[in-house]
């Protein structure tokens, strides 16, 4: 069965919380972020999420998160393409993000390494990049324009 990636609700937000947690992502600021979340849905499993905030013309790739029995099967990749839809639909013209585990994923979609200073002062202050992801975290960059 082909997952469908749809908008999350609140129904979809604690299994969503309880992926990220299994794979010790960052979840405190999960409700205050302002991050919006897309699902991938196979009946009523949630097999993965990815979450976009928006600064300016600027966002924010975060919290990708793939459940293990689904891993291998493309739907990381189907997660980051249906985010970059969204992100350039509402404006966005680069994505940034931190990553301790997937700059290879991240780089096979395009997205270069970069200095954290490099990115926009909004992406900067978010709690993902002041507080959640470590100083070892890679960030990475791409342009949506």
């Amino acid at each position: 069965m082909k997952p469908l990636i749809r908008s999350a609700t609140a129904e979809d937000h604690p299994a969503i919380r309880a992926l990220l947690e299994h794979e010790h992502l960052p979840v405190s600021d999960l409700d205050s972020s302002g991050a919006r979340f897309l699902v991938a849905c196979a009946g009523t499993q949630r097999l993965g999420a990815i979450a976009l905030e928006v600064h300016g013309e600027a966002g924010l790739l975060r919290s990708l998160v793939v459940a293990g029995s689904w891993r291998g099967r493309g739907l990381a990749r189907t997660l980051v393409k249906s985010l970059e839809r969204q992100a350039r639909a509402a404006g966005i013209r680069e994505l940034w993000l931190l990553t301790e585990s997937a700059a290879g994923l991240f780089a096979r979609l395009d997205y270069r390494q970069s200095e954290r200073t490099a990115a926009p002062a909004a992406v900067q202050a978010s709690g993902e990049f002041r507080t959640l992801c470590p100083a070892s975290a890679r960030c990475m960059h791409k342009s949506l324009a």
